[in-house]
């Protein structure tokens, strides 16, 4: 009964294991769909695109992030660059002097910023087919405090999500 039990377990672990994917080698590719722009205004929807790709340089890749639409016609040509990515730490080099720190955990890429007193939260979650792309943007200068500021009672600074962009961006 016991070698049944081992063999029943055995079975389970295989058929429930999961493929083990590696960042960023894994999610190599062209991904397109359309970004929703939510905020006071409103909303708008436009074409987007996320190309994620090697180059010849170990540790280098081609990160290329689209957006299309009647106002709109940008390409920012990045490098995502890997420090240690046993540690998840990599830098996307935005290849004018500007470099931002990101982290790579379950195969999301993560990064926050500040750019001209606007607090700026990137996150990508890649799958086997599709990415889920989003960017949450405040102003520094609409900070909330509260709080006693004491051990008890710590302060907390608040900032308002004035602007949300999403898009579930698929492999091609």
């Amino acid at each position: 009964m016991k070698r049944y039990i081992l063999f029943f377990l055995f079975i389970s672990t295989i058929a429930f294991a999961q493929k083990k994917t590696t960042f960023p080698n894994d999610f190599f590719g062209k991904y397109k769909g359309k970004l929703n722009i939510h905020n006071a205004k409103g909303s708008q929807v436009i074409d987007m695109e996320l190309h994620l790709l090697p180059t010849d340089s170990v540790g280098k890749y081609i990160y290329t992030i689209i957006y299309k639409s009647e106002k709109i016609d940008q390409e920012r040509k990045y490098t995502l660059i890997e420090k240690d990515n046993a540690k998840g730490s990599f830098v996307i080099d935005e290849n004018n002097g500007i470099i931002i720190n990101a982290f790579v955990a379950d195969n999301t890429l993560y990064s926050i910023f500040e750019v001209q007193g606007s607090l700026l939260t990137t996150t990508e979650h890649f799958k086997d087919n599709y990415v889920d792309f989003e960017i949450m943007y405040t102003q520094k200068d609409k900070v909330k405090k509260t709080g006693k500021n004491t051990e008890e009672v710590p302060e907390v600074l608040s900032f308002p999500v004035m602007s949300v962009q999403k898009a579930r961006l698929f492999k091609e």
